[in-house]
């Protein structure tokens, strides 16, 4: 493995690297932004949340044992 350190600055290639992943995430990002269904700017309301809930009776506690 020290071989290949010969062979590329490390520096170099650690840069290299970092803006790699850097403009790898932005992208993903910005393809995340350009659906609507994962647009999390723009302020769409999620369909599953706003669900309606039927009154349920109110539990009553009990004593275990």
């Amino acid at each position: 493995m020290w071989r290949i350190w010969m062979v590329f600055d490390p520096r170099k290639t650690l840069v290299v690297q970092g803006v790699f992943l850097f403009s790898l995430a932005v992208l993903i990002h910005f393809v995340l932004l350009s659906t609507d269904r994962y647009n999390w700017l723009e302020g769409n309301p999620v369909g599953g949340a706003a669900m309606e809930t039927s009154e349920l009776p109110a539990a009553t506690p009990r004593m275990l044992g």
